[in-house]
Order: structure tokens, then C-alpha cells, then sequence
């Protein structure tokens, strides 16, 4: 029997082989006394020595970003589990118990190995992330949705290889069942399959990238891209909350991208003051002199004043009469203004395009839109830029004798009393 002890042919012929105990419980006690040993030597040489020159080889090249990035998500530990589980894989043979028995706890063993095994690999691909979310490139281009897949395929991976150790078959044999659950499969996997090829066309396309300022009404979104992933990407709103959006929804369905605003170098500016329409009317020739006093008006008084003059003695005879002639309006000269305004701007961009335009009249008044290009494009300093041109214009107003429209108050109602 004792030639026949798997802890003696384990050991070899030396003095412990020879003064083997011959008790079934002695034997098993120094048995598991010898992979304890083992577990522990190797757990030693796992988190000390492997561990240890592991990080000094980043160091030296210059990679500590990444022995911090392996450190955070546990790829040493995780290792560092993964070996003594192999090792007492390896030797459970040591003990003096039946052979099918042995093997079913060497197969179990192997799975738990496995699968710190596998949480190391899926722990390096969420380092690599981390090292890559922090340099320049993350900001163009996002790799998490292709990591979370490769994810995906290695525990799949892992689990096939699992499930045909534990029933002791082939992993071919696990494979080739895959095809006929293809179709529970397709649907099970539906989402992950449309937001991988989503994922995949918008990196190639350059549609969205992390820190893009993006408008999504019929998810609720809008604000910056702070995350990408395989199936969702978060957007933090303005006023601080995230939305989570399906990443195919973002490939399917329209939304509105202001990178290229921003890229660009000018943000638009689009408001409309609405004119009191009773208070359009010609100038008179006095008043005209009045506003020649203005600098932006000077140019473009003198040059319609020739116009006019020209095309009224056309007229000949007909010109003594006001309603035949051509006369300068008060609402055309704000215009007039409102355009030479915007042009001595420095804020704003004088090679966009820049208009101030009647548009038709409402109920509400007459809409004079301003159009042009602020050459800041950060919202505080694009309001403020706003802000001083509409300030200016509406209180030039009067000076041309034009006024706001404005609904009537309680208080106008009441003043006529």
C-alpha cells in the first residue's frame, strides 16, 4: 500500500516517503498539510515577488499610470487568488482518496482558478480604459463599448469553459451546440448587437465624442456627453442630472450636436425686437440733421440723401407733392444703425454672416430680427456679449423716435381712470 500512496510517489524516494504513517487520517491530515504549504508559497510568490517586479517594470518604463490603473481594479489580487487555486489543482493527487473523486475536485478547483483568472483579464481592460480616459485622445475618440464587448466574448468564453470542465466535454462540444440556439441567442443579445454596431459607426463617423454638447428632446437630454459605453451614454444636463440614453437610439433617432458650434469659433445670436407699428413714419428733414450727429449713421445719411435727391428730381414735377418722393424712415434708418452697430463690434465676427432684417409684421408689432456671430462661444460670455447689443439698441431707440411693443399692463388700465 505504501508503494501505491499518491503522497509517496509525490514525494520521491526520501526519509518522509519511508516514515509515512500508515492511517488513512494521518495521511490525509499531512496531505492537506502539504498543499496548505503549497497555497501558501505560491500566494507568497504571487503577491510579493510577481506583484512587486510587475510594478517596477512599469515603473522603469514609465508606466505608472498603468500600475495604478491595475492596482484600482484588482488584477493582482486577482491573480494572486488565481495561483494557489491552480497549484492545489495541480497537486490534489496528494491526497489518499478515490481517483473519481480527485478529479471532480481538481475540475472544481480549475473553475474557481479560471474565473479569478478571468475577473484579472477583464480587470485589465478596465485599466486600459482608465489609462486611456485620461490622455488627450479619450476626447475624440471613446474605446469603452469595444472593451465592454471584449468583456462580454471572454467571460462567454469563460463560462463555456466552465460549464464543459464541470461536465468534463470538449468546449467544442459546447460550441457546436451554439448554433442551434442561435435564435434565443440573437434575441437575448439584441440590444448589446444594435448598440455595438451603433458604437461602431458613430466612432468611425466622429458623430459624438466625450464632453460634446448634444440635444435630445425626445430623451429628455440635453447637455454634455460625460460617459460612453456599449449600450447607454450619459449626458449631464444643465441643470446637473443624467440622462441615460440606448446608444442605437443615438445612431437611429436625430439630435442636435453643438461641437461644431464650438469648433466653428462663433455662436449665433438670433433674438428679434418687436417695433410699436404706430410709431413708423418718415423723418423730417430736421430730424435728419439731428441724426447726422451720430457716427454710424453719418455715412449711410449722406449716401441715401444723394440716392433720394437723385431719383425724387427724376420725378420732375411729381416730386412736389410728400407722397410721391422717397423719404427716409425712421424704422429703415434704425436698421440702418442697428447694421453699422454690429459692424464696429469687436465681439463680434465680422467674416459670418450678419443681417438686421424686417421680417412680416404680427399682431405683436413689427419684428426686426438681428442675426451675427458672437466670436465667444462660452455661455456666460456669449450671454453677456448679447446682452450689451441688445441693451444698446433698444435704448437707441427713442432717439428715432421708435418704441417696443408692449401688451398693456394692469397699471396702463388703471392710469386711464
Amino acid at each position: 500500500m505504501q508503494e501505491k500512496n499518491p503522497l509517496i510517489l509525490w514525494m520521491g524516494d526520501n526519509w518522509i516517503s519511508h516514515n509515512m504513517p500508515d492511517a488513512v487520517w494521518a495521511q490525509v491530515a499531512l496531505g492537506l498539510l502539504v498543499l496548505g504549504l503549497l497555497v501558501l508559497a505560491s500566494s507568497w510568490i504571487a503577491t510579493r515577488v510577481l506583484v512587486t517586479v510587475a510594478r517596477r517594470m512599469l515603473a522603469a518604463i514609465g508606466r505608472d499610470d498603468w500600475s495604478k490603473a491595475l492596482v484600482k481594479r484588482h488584477v493582482f489580487r486577482s491573480l494572486s487568488y488565481a495561483l494557489p487555486l491552480l497549484v492545489i489543482m495541480g497537486n490534489i493527487g496528494v491526497l489518499p482518496i478515490d481517483e473519481k473523486y480527485i478529479d471532480f475536485i481538481a475540475r472544481v478547483f480549475l473553475c474557481g482558478g479560471l474565473i479569478f483568472l478571468f475577473m484579472a483579464i477583464s480587470g485589465v481592460l478596465s485599466a486600459w480604459q482608465d489609462v486611456y480616459s485620461a490622455s488627450t485622445r479619450a476626447q475624440t475618440r471613446s474605446i469603452k463599448g469595444y472593451l465592454e464587448l471584449a468583456k462580454i466574448v471572454f467571460w462567454a468564453l469563460c463560462l463555456i469553459l466552465i460549464i464543459s470542465i464541470l461536465v468534463n466535454r470538449s468546449p467544442l462540444w459546447m460550441l457546436s451546440g451554439l448554433g442551434a440556439i442561435s435564435a434565443v441567442l440573437l434575441l437575448v443579445f439584441k440590444d448589446t448587437l444594435l448598440s455595438f454596431v451603433a458604437s461602431t459607426q458613430m466612432t468611425s463617423n466622429d458623430m459624438l465624442r466625450i464632453g460634446d454638447w448634444i440635444e435630445m428632446p425626445q430623451a429628455g437630454a440635453d447637455g454634455f456627453v460625460i460617459d460612453m459605453a456599449l449600450h447607454t451614454v450619459k449626458v449631464q444636463n444643465w441643470d446637473k442630472t443624467v440622462t441615460t440614453i440606448p446608444t442605437y437610439k443615438l445612431f437611429s433617432e436625430s439630435y442636435r450636436n453643438w461641437r461644431y458650434m464650438f469648433e466653428s469659433g462663433g455662436r449665433r445670436i438670433k433674438r428679434t425686437l418687436r417695433i410699436d407699428a404706430s410709431t413708423v413714419r418718415f423723418l423730417r428733414d430736421d430730424e435728419i440733421a439731428e441724426l447726422s450727429r451720430f457716427a454710424l449713421l453719418k455715412d449711410y445719411l449722406d449716401g441715401k440723401q444723394d440716392e433720394l435727391e437723385a431719383s425724387n428730381s427724376a420725378l420732375g414735377a411729381w416730386a412736389d407733392l410728400d407722397v410721391n418722393r422717397r423719404r427716409l424712415t425712421n424704422l429703415g434708418t434704425f436698421r440702418a444703425y442697428g447694421m453699422a452697430y454690429l459692424r464696429q463690434q469687436p465681439e463680434v465676427r465680422q467674416d459670418m454672416l450678419m443681417l438686421v432684417r424686417m421680417m412680416e409684421p404680427e399682431s405683436q408689432g413689427i419684428p426686426v430680427e438681428v442675426y451675427c456671430f458672437a466670436n465667444n462661444t462660452a455661455w456666460a460670455e456669449y450671454e453677456r456679449i448679447q446682452g450689451n447689443i441688445f441693451d444698446h439698441l433698444v435704448a437707441i431707440l427713442p432717439e428715432m423716435s421708435l418704441r417696443l411693443y408692449q401688451a398693456p399692463a394692469g397699471s396702463d388700465f388703471a392710469n386711464m381712470r
